[in-house]
C-alpha cells in the first residue's frame, strides 16, 4: 500500500525536485516507511512513491527500475496473485529476483506491455515510465479500490493517489467544477471521472491512460458488462460463492505483517472473519466501534462473532465527540461526501492501526448481492417491474439519489442555476445502464452502484480513512472473480421475496450462524440528524449565511435547518450534504 505521484511535460519543461518532494510529502500518511522518486534522463517526466511496507519489506523499494534503466514503475496497492505470476515467469528472461509484487508488474510489462493487466488479481493504481517510447502509462484496478487522479492542462499531465498531491504542484486550478457540484447534489458524492476541482479528474476504474508524443488515449481493459447471467441450481451457486470467497480471503492474507479485520457483526464482516479464522496461522485481531445510541450500536453482534471465531477482539465506544473529526475526514477525502460514516470509519481505522498494518473488510458485499434496504424498498414497488427501461432507470436514480429536480430549482443560485433543468445525473446513469440492458433489472441496479457508488463513495471510506492512519484495507468481496460470479447470478436469487442477499445468506448461514446471517441490517453511521438539532451546532456545521456558498440559496437552507431542528421535517440527508460541502470548502480554502 502506497501513494504514487508524478508527471510528464510535453514541452520538455521539468518539474523541480522540490515540487516533486512536496507532492510526495502530501501523501506521506499513505506510505510513511519509504520514499522514492525516479527522474527520467533527458525527458521531462518522473514517477514517485510513498511506501507502506507490507510485502517483501527489505526489497520492495519503489520506483522499481528495469536493468537497462529505461523503465520505471510505481504502484499503490497489492497484487494478491503475485506469487503465482512470479512462478509463471520462472525460467524465462523475465524471472523475478525478489518477492516484491511490484517487481512482478515490471517483469510482466517488460514481457507483454500493457496486455498484462487482465492477469492481475489485486487492488492497484500503477504508473509506468517507458523511455524507449517516451510514454507514460497509468492504470487503475477493475473496481476502483485504489484511487488515481489526473490533471492535464495540455502541456503537462500530473497524476497522484490523492488530489492534494496534485494541488501541491500548483498547476491545477483551485476552483470548483460546477457540473461536478451538481453531480454531488444528485448522487451525494462526485462519481468518476469528474472531481469537485475544475481541471482534476479521476481515472475511471478498469481503464488505463497512455501519454506519448503522438497523443493521449484512454482504454477500458475490463468490464463486468460483458458477462452473461446463468441459470444454475441454488446449491451450485452456493458452492461457487463459498469456494470463490474463501480463495479471495486466502489470497488477501498474504502479508509479511499480521492481518486483522474490521468486525461490525454484520453478515459481511462476520463472513470475512469466519473465513480468515479458517486460514490464518495466528489468532485474528478484530476491531469494532460501538455507540451509546442503540439504533447504531452493533458491538454486541461484533462480540458474538468474535467469540464464535476466537478472535482477539478490541472495541471502543464513541459518541458525538467524533464530530471534531469531520474536517479531518474531508481533508483526507479531498472532496465533499454527504456520508457521515466516514467519521466512525476513521475511528475504527485509528483503533486498528495501533495494532496492525493491514485489515480485511466486508466492503462490496451489499452492492454485489443486493444487501441494502433500498433495493428491497425499490423493487417492492409494482412500477419498478412494469416500467419501461427508461422509466426504470430514471425511477431508480430518483429513488436512491439525493436532491430532486424540484429541490434543485429551489436551492441553486449563481453558477449552479444552469443545472436546474437537468439532466440530473441521467446522462451518467444512461451510459452505465446502456451497457447491461441484457441483464435483469436487479442486476442492472447493482451494476450502476458498482460503477458509481463504490468508486465514488463507498470505497473511498476504507481507502482514505485507512490510509489517513497508514492502514491498508483489503476487500475480498471485490476480488474480480467474486464480481464476475455475482453478475452471473440472476437478480431473483439476490433479492427474493423481500429477503436481501438471499443466496449469499443461505451460503454463509452455517459458517456464521443463522442469528448473524439473518439479523436486521444496521447501517454503519452516526445519528448526525439528531446532532443537527443542537443549537450549538449551527455554526460548526456551516449553517450561517456567511458560510453557505454563493451558489446555494442560503435562505432556503436556513429555513430547512430550522424546521429540522424543530422536528417538523427530517432533512438529515440534504443538510448533511450541505454541511459537508461547507466544511470541505473551509478546509481547502475555496
Amino acid at each position: 500500500m502506497c501513494g504514487i505521484f508524478g508527471y510528464i511535460n510535453r514541452k520538455g519543461r521539468r518539474l523541480s525536485s522540490s515540487v516533486l518532494e512536496e507532492m510526495g510529502n502530501r501523501l506521506r500518511h499513505r506510505g510513511p516507511d519509504d520514499t522514492g522518486i525516479f527522474h527520467a534522463d533527458k525527458f521531462a517526466a518522473a514517477v514517485g512513491n510513498q511506501r507502506l511496507s507490507i510485502i517483501d519489506i527489505a526489497h520492495g523499494h519503489q520506483p522499481i527500475v528495469s536493468d537497462d534503466g529505461q523503465i520505471a514503475l510505481v504502484q499503490n496497492g497489492e497484487i494478491f496473485n503475485h506469487v503465482e505470476l512470479a512462478e509463471d515467469l520462472k525460467n524465462t528472461p523475465f524471472a523475478c529476483r525478489t518477492h516484491s509484487d511490484t517487481e512482478v508488474l515490471l517483469r510482466l510489462y517488460e514481457k507483454e506491455g500493457m496486455a498484462f493487466l487482465p492477469k492481475l488479481n489485486g487492488m492497484f493504481a500503477i504508473a509506468i515510465w517507458d523511455a524507449r517510447c517516451q510514454t507514460l502509462f497509468i492504470a487503475r484496478d477493475r473496481i476502483g479500490v485504489k484511487p488515481l487522479y489526473i490533471a492535464d492542462d495540455g502541456e503537462q499531465l500530473l497524476f497522484a493517489s490523492e488530489i492534494k498531491s496534485i494541488l501541491a504542484a500548483d498547476r491545477a486550478k483551485r476552483e470548483i467544477d460546477y457540473a461536478a457540484l451538481d453531480q454531488y447534489f444528485t448522487f451525494n458524492y462526485v462519481p468518476p471521472p469528474r472531481t469537485i476541482f475544475a481541471g482534476v479528474r479521476h481515472l475511471r476504474p478498469a481503464h488505463y491512460l497512455t501519454v506519448s508524443p503522438s497523443g493521449t488515449s484512454e482504454k477500458r481493459w475490463w468490464d463486468a458488462a460483458q458477462l452473461e447471467q446463468e441459470d444454475r441450481s441454488e446449491k451450485e451457486w452456493i458452492d461457487q460463492f463459498l469456494n470463490t470467497l474463501e480463495d479471495a480471503v486466502r489470497l488477501r492474507l498474504r502479508s509479511d505483517v499480521p492481518v486483522g479485520a474490521f468486525l461490525s457483526g454484520g453478515v459481511d464482516s462476520s463472513t470475512i472473519v469466519g473465513l480468515m479464522a479458517a486460514h490464518a496461522p495466528y489468532q485474528i485481531q478484530t476491531f469494532c466501534i460501538g455507540f451509546n445510541d442503540s439504533r447504531f450500536d452493533e458491538s454486541l453482534f461484533a462480540q458474538q462473532a468474535a467469540d464464535r471465531f476466537g478472535t482477539r477482539h478490541i472495541s471502543e465506544r464513541v459518541d458525538s465527540d467524533m464530530l471534531s473529526l469531520w474536517p479531518k475526514t474531508l481533508y483526507h477525502c479531498d472532496q465533499p461526501h454527504g456520508d457521515a460514516s466516514f467519521m466512525p470509519t476513521y475511528r475504527v481505522a485509528q483503533l486498528a492501526a495501533a495494532h496492525v498494518k493491514v485489515v480485511l473488510t466486508g466492503d462490496g458485499g451489499d452492492e454485489l448481492f443486493a444487501g441494502y434496504d433500498k433495493y428491497r424498498d425499490f423493487f417492492s414497488r409494482p412500477e419498478s417491474v412494469t416500467a419501461t427501461p427508461e422509466q426504470f432507470q430514471q425511477n431508480y436514480l430518483q429513488a436512491t439519489g439525493l436532491l430532486t429536480p424540484a429541490d434543485k430549482a429551489l436551492l441553486y443560485r449563481g453558477e449552479l442555476e444552469a443545472y436546474k433543468k437537468g439532466p440530473h445525473g441521467k446522462d451518467i446513469a444512461d451510459k452505465v445502464f446502456g451497457r447491461v440492458q441484457h441483464w435483469d433489472r436487479i442486476n442492472q441496479a447493482l451494476y450502476l452502484d458498482t460503477c458509481l457508488l463504490l468508486p465514488g463513495n463507498n470505497l473511498v471510506k476504507p481507502d482514505r480513512m485507512g490510509m489517513a492512519v497508514s492502514l491498508e484495507a483489503r476487500t475480498p468481496f471485490l476480488d474480480y472473480r467474486m464480481v464476475e460470479l455475482a453478475f452471473r447470478i440472476p437478480g431473483k436469487l439476490k433479492l427474493c421475496n423481500g429477503e436481501t442477499k438471499y443466496i449469499y445468506k443461505k451460503a454463509v448461514a452455517e459458517l456464521i450462524g443463522p442469528e448473524l446471517a439473518y439479523r436486521q441490517k444496521q447501517m454503519f453511521t452516526v445519528p448526525i440528524g439528531e446532532w443537527f438539532k443542537s443549537e450549538t451546532q449551527a455554526i460548526q456545521f456551516g449553517f450561517s449565511p456567511k458560510q453557505i456558498h454563493h451558489t446555494i440559496n442560503a435562505t432556503s437552507v436556513l429555513e430547512t435547518f430550522t424546521a429540522h431542528q424543530a422536528g417538523k421535517i427530517n432533512a438529515t440527508r440534504s443538510l448533511r450534504a450541505i454541511a459537508a460541502l461547507n466544511t470541505w470548502r473551509e478546509r481547502f480554502e475555496l
